[in-house]
């Protein structure tokens, strides 16, 4: 299937970053980007416990058909506590709940959130298959999956996508994937592009963030690594000014000059920030300042690694540290 160049990541709408807007704040932003060309959105069981959802359901009521929508299975908010479950009659009853709160009949792309290590990825994606087979599913995608693991599944089932973390910050989808899903025809979408924020510039005092917000437990927001990072910052705000972009645009911009294949998916709780983001599509920035991005912000020069342990161990991405 082809995706549009770039979408909407909606989790923060409803957790994640702080504290999320109220859903009518949330929905105005949603119809807002629908308004604005944004034809891609993507969801999940996970994201407020279903809320999200709930929410992308009703943005989209009288308007499914202008949007590619991507949902995913495999991770749920089960008796208050986030569960990795890719049991195939899990998936099952995950994707029907998801059809009903999503108000459709079918979603276009729908992902295995994380591989459950307990389970063989060929039972989680036969069940997937079987969506597909039923009309549930248009198009079976995987997160957070390493290259063996993407090998393994596209024995069961083409595979459209695969949703890891990348950015300037974040290049784990170098150590393999990138050239993989480009060899492939496989979209690699980029979640987390600008960096959790970091690469928006969005970020003022880590120590600030709300409790619940995820990225307290993250060690690069830690107060041992922080300093070190936002010591980046100067030289990345004047060489996004240098480009006449923001530096969130800047980021987007680096990503898009991965590759064709590469879709990145921004999320925000400002429907100015979306569009903006949008427009990076039709910004031109040059190839030699993307090329200094790159020197400037890059595993080598960032400090401390994108997840603690416990999070490190609940994905299966390839890692710097496996790689070294």
């Amino acid at each position: 299937m082809m995706l549009p160049r770039m979408g909407l990541g909606c989790m923060n709408l409803s957790h994640a970053y702080g504290i999320p807007p109220s859903p009518e704040e949330g929905l105005a932003v949603l119809r807002g980007a629908l308004d604005a060309g944004i034809t891609h959105l993507d969801t999940a069981t996970l994201y407020g416990g279903g809320r999200n959802e709930e929410l992308v359901g009703r943005a989209l009521r009288g308007r499914r058909d202008e949007v590619v929508l991507a949902s995913k299975c495999g991770m749920a908010i089960v008796d208050g506590v986030r569960r990795i479950d890719g049991r195939p009659e899990t998936l099952r009853a995950q994707v029907d709940a998801s059809l009903a709160r999503l108000g459709v009949d079918r979603i276009d792309l729908y992902y295995l959130h994380r591989w459950d290590k307990e389970v063989p990825i060929a039972d989680s994606v036969g069940a997937m298959v079987e969506m597909v087979e039923q009309g549930k599913i248009g198009a079976i995608g995987l997160s957070e999956v390493s290259v063996a693991r993407l090998r393994e599944a596209q024995q069961v089932a083409p595979i459209a996508a695969v949703q890891n973390e990348y950015s300037l910050w974040t290049r784990n989808a170098e150590l393999g994937m990138l050239e993989a899903t480009a060899a492939d025809g496989v979209a690699l979408v980029a979640f987390s592009p600008v960096g959790r924020g970091f690469l928006s510039d969005s970020v003022g005092n880590p120590s600030e963030l709300a409790e619940k917000d995820i990225r307290r437990p993250m060690p690069r927001f830690s107060s041992d690594n922080w300093p070190a990072n936002a010591a980046l910052l100067p030289a990345w705000r004047s060489l996004a000014a240098e480009a006449g972009v923001t530096p969130a645009q800047l980021a987007l911009a680096w990503l898009l000059s991965r590759g064709e294949h590469v879709v990145p998916i921004p999320g925000t709780t400002s429907l100015a920030h979306a569009i903006e983001n949008q427009q990076t599509l039709s910004l031109s920035v040059d190839a030699a300042l993307l090329a200094r991005a790159g020197a400037l912000i890059n595993h080598d020069t960032v400090t401390g690694p994108r997840y603690a342990p416990q999070a490190t161990g609940e994905v299966d991405a390839e890692t710097f540290e496996d790689a070294a």
